[in-house]
């Protein structure tokens, strides 16, 4: 539950996570735009830099928080922690040293192990999509550093016949195929980064993404927030809630998808073998 201190310093946490994931991107795109390394190492040295900052930046306001990040050795005093920062510093490295542009800045604040505030930049774009999700607070939108503010799509809007899915560049399962089948989904969009294809959903580019092995909850929770906040269903493939701030931080299953889409899309998971594979 939020407390009354808690609920008067969103507006201070959220600028706060929204600064950070933009700051830090801006850092890695200036890093790639000097030209200096390629490849392998233009990846390693997006990620360092770009946690660096992240860690110092987020240590040195609020050092009594829990924080993980993917980058940095884990410590388990973040279990002990009301409050924990959960943070990507580049998720979809590759796309980033591809010279790509999705691949996104996660910085989220977790309470009590759920989802509160966070913010996903799009450093290619220079956009970062934030949102509040804790339940009588729910705010969400998008700051770009060029023209107006763009209106973010709501999950519970109006759904299409046939929706579109955004998919792994990298690693599709054999069972994607039978999934968009019974979804009676027409076309598969493929790109990298957690957070950059579930803010296509935002965009109104796609309606669902759903991902089996291999994330963590570093991929997840800032995409989660704004999600949430937004009105869109985000589970498990069998319909659970995420949990964060965990002891193990692999969180592999995610369906996030439009309201009225949440049994057809959890149906057409099981029929697809998606929960067996």
């Amino acid at each position: 539950m939020t407390n009354t201190s808690e609920a008067v310093h969103l507006d201070r946490d959220l600028a706060f996570a929204i600064q950070a994931a933009r700051i830090a991107g801006r850092r890695a795109m200036g890093l790639r735009a000097s030209g200096r390394w390629k490849d392998a190492m233009l990846a390693d040295i997006g990620d360092q830099a770009a946690d660096g900052f992240l860690q110092g930046y987020l240590r040195g306001r609020y050092p009594d928080d829990g924080l993980l990040s993917e980058e940095t050795a884990d410590s388990k005093e973040r279990l002990a922690k009301r409050r924990a920062w959960i943070v990507d510093p580049l998720d979809g490295t590759k796309e980033f040293s591809e010279v790509r542009h999705d691949f996104a800045v996660h910085v989220a604040l977790t309470l009590d192990g759920r989802p509160a505030l966070g913010a996903v930049a799009l450093p290619a774009t220079d956009e970062v999509m934030w949102a509040v999700c804790l339940p009588g607070h729910e705010r969400a939108g998008i700051e770009g550093a060029h023209g107006p503010a763009k209106q973010l799509v709501r999950g519970d809007s109006p759904s299409p016949a046939s929706p579109k899915i955004v998919v792994s560049r990298s690693h599709t399962p054999e069972w994607t195929g039978r999934f968009c089948e019974a979804l009676g989904v027409k076309e598969q969009l493929p790109m990298g980064s957690v957070g950059y294809k579930v803010s296509r959903l935002f965009a109104g580019d796609a309606d669902v993404y759903v991902h089996k092995k291999g994330l963590k909850e570093w991929d997840t929770c800032a995409p989660e927030v704004i999600a949430r906040a937004l009105g869109w269903v985000v589970c498990k493939l069998r319909g659970e809630e995420h949990r964060y701030n965990q002891a193990d931080p692999k969180n592999h299953e995610l369906v996030v998808c439009r309201a009225a889409w949440k049994q057809r899309v959890l149906a057409a998971l099981e029929s697809s073998g998606a929960l067996s594979a």
